[in-house]
């Protein structure tokens, strides 16, 4: 087994013990984030260095939630 850890720029995301390595390009979930393979770096024959880079997600299509037409309780 291989230790793989996984970076998105310098921060550590996930390390894991895995069987198969990653290859540049695959896509992959960590944490409920999609996101895709940039680089894999072996730094020797028990640590692998996997870079991430992850889609932007656009929360401004949000709906807007009207308050005027609630009850008001006294």
């Amino acid at each position: 087994m291989i230790a793989v850890h996984f970076f998105e720029n310098k921060i550590l995301l996930l390390s894991q013990l895995l069987n198969r390595v990653p290859s540049a390009g695959d896509d992959l979930t960590i944490k409920g984030r999609k996101g895709k393979v940039s680089s894999v770096k072996s730094m020797d024959e028990k640590n692998i260095h996997v870079q991430v880079i992850f889609e932007i997600i656009n929360n401004k299509n949000k709906p807007v939630v009207d308050h005027s037409k609630k009850k008001k309780g006294k």
